[in-house]
């Protein structure tokens, strides 16, 4: 898979509430296809204390203009530099790095499931389904409505479902509190999910019950990218693989956690 290691011009900054934001970036050369579960190591630029590169899941690509575009949340310093970009301002990239999600041939319905940072990956994974005819349904929690974010373009390539913490939106719960799980008749073959680890722990547990796929995209810290730092090693039914390299996209029935 060819790479890109380049300086990215910021093109804007949208802000998605106190927390959250878009950063959109202009390629000075041709983005290399890209595929849903792929993500990015970006260099946070002039700021103490901050060594590292973060890596973060693609969120769209636009390939006529040159344009890559992440979701993410101001947590760290880093995270809070990059948020602060302004238009015309450089950052460096490393991409694609990463696996993908799996898209089995004759796949007819497909359920997404994510939650805070880990709705990233499912605006591609979300594009490819409608583009292979695939009937998909998204389920977004959140602790509150002002945590259901970019609901908009989801809506694009299938129907949405939510959950509060709060009830302030959708239903009251977590995510695998939802009625769609407790359906006798679970109406999908395939299950997606991207989030904190205890969420995506309680989908898969709920999923494999059901004898339905899941695939998960993990968020281990990834230094390098490359599977060099080991840093982001998780343990597999077949010993440690670096989420960075064999990952970050994983069937849940392959990871220990699941076991």
């Amino acid at each position: 898979m060819q790479k890109i290691v380049e300086n990215h011009e910021v093109i804007e900054t949208v802000h998605l509430n106190e927390n959250s934001y878009v950063l959109r970036l202009k390629s000075p050369v041709e983005i290399p296809e890209i595929h849903p579960g792929n993500f990015a190591e970006i260099q946070v630029p002039d700021t103490m204390g901050v060594f590292l590169r973060r890596p973060f899941s693609i969120l769209d690509v636009n390939y006529k203009n040159r344009e890559i575009s992440f979701y993410i949340k101001a947590i760290g310093s880093g995270t809070q530099k990059l948020g602060e970009l302004q238009p015309g301002m450089q950052v460096n990239l490393i991409y694609p790095l990463g696996n993908r999600y799996t898209i089995p041939q004759g796949l007819k319905r497909a359920l997404i499931v994510g939650g805070g940072t880990g709705i990233a990956p499912f605006i591609l994974l979300g594009k490819e389904l409608k583009e292979k005819g695939i009937e998909t349904t998204f389920l977004i929690g959140g602790r509150t409505s002002k945590d259901i974010l970019l609901t908009d373009k989801f809506s694009e390539y299938g129907t949405i479902e939510v959950t509060t913490e709060d009830g302030s939106m959708g239903e009251k719960g977590f995510v695998t509190s939802h009625s769609l799980f407790n359906r006798n008749d679970f109406p999908f073959e395939y299950v997606y999910t991207c989030g904190p680890d205890a969420m995506m722990k309680a989908v898969g547990h709920l999923v494999t019950q059901k004898g339905v796929v899941c695939e998960a995209s993990l968020e281990n810290m990834m230094a390098c990218g490359y599977g060099i730092c080991l840093c982001c090693v998780t343990p597999t039914v077949e010993g440690n693989k670096r989420v960075c390299y064999e990952g970050p996209v994983f069937n849940v029935s392959y990871l220990k956690w699941q076991n």
